[in-house]
């Protein structure tokens, strides 16, 4: 399998497929365009616990499943939002946990599952939800950034504070946490909410400049009649 990311404001990655069999997955409505000799199948994948599961995680409860037929076939799938699509090996990298939302297309040897926070305030308070996506298995897995991206190396013991919903992804080796914001006054009158996420190394650690959730919120306030 071979792919190659086209666009910058919108893109898309194209997936080449060289051997018939290659299959990718994506969440339902997520393929933007392919050729000839492909199939599809819509699915809940992993089965009903793990299809709920990713549901609360931000993705659609069915997924589909693409595959060649004959070698020389490609297939597309296109970003959301403005912003990047960011591959990664899942094998390489051990595997990562990320943001709902995030997950565009693997290869069927990756696996997409829920992975729950260690402390139930980070869920109940930190703003993204209590149900992270765990990345993990062999091959490749594309991931949707809103705006640009921004990676960070963590050495042991470093931390950075984030606004939750700027986190993209980070490996399994970081720690992470919600932290309070410290003052009333900070609370009432700073305008970055009640909670930050809070990320010790050591490890890689996936920002976005763009916090889309928040975006749309502004935008619906500007619309009359709110």
């Amino acid at each position: 399998m071979r792919y190659e990311v086209l666009g910058d404001t919108m893109p898309a990655v194209e997936v080449f497929f060289d051997a018939a069999g290659e299959t990718m997955y994506t969440q339902s409505g997520g393929m933007a365009w392919m050729t000839e000799g492909i199939s599809m199948d819509s699915n809940m994948k992993g089965g009903l616990g793990k299809s709920i599961g990713r549901m609360f995680s931000g993705e659609s409860l069915f997924m589909a499943t693409y595959k060649a037929e004959r070698p020389g076939t490609m297939i597309a799938f296109a970003s959301t939002v403005a912003g990047e699509i960011l591959p990664v090996d899942v094998g390489a990298t051990g595997g990562m946990i990320c943001q709902k939302g995030s997950f565009l297309c693997a290869e069927e040897s990756v696996t997409l599952s829920v992975a729950l926070t260690k402390k139930l305030s980070a869920g109940l308070f930190g703003g993204e939800g209590f149900i992270l996506q765990d990345i993990s298995g062999r091959g490749m897995v594309f991931l949707e950034i809103d705006g640009n991206k921004v990676e960070k190396q963590l050495a042991p013991g470093e931390v950075i504070k984030v606004d939750t919903g700027n986190v993209v992804a980070f490996e399994k080796s970081v720690k992470y946490e919600i932290e309070t914001v410290k003052g009333l006054k900070n609370i009432f009158f700073g305008g970055e909410g009640l909670f930050l996420t809070k990320l010790t190394g050591p490890g890689r650690v996936v920002l976005q400049t763009q916090n889309f959730n928040e975006f749309a919120g502004r935008i619906i306030r500007m619309v009359p009649g709110r």
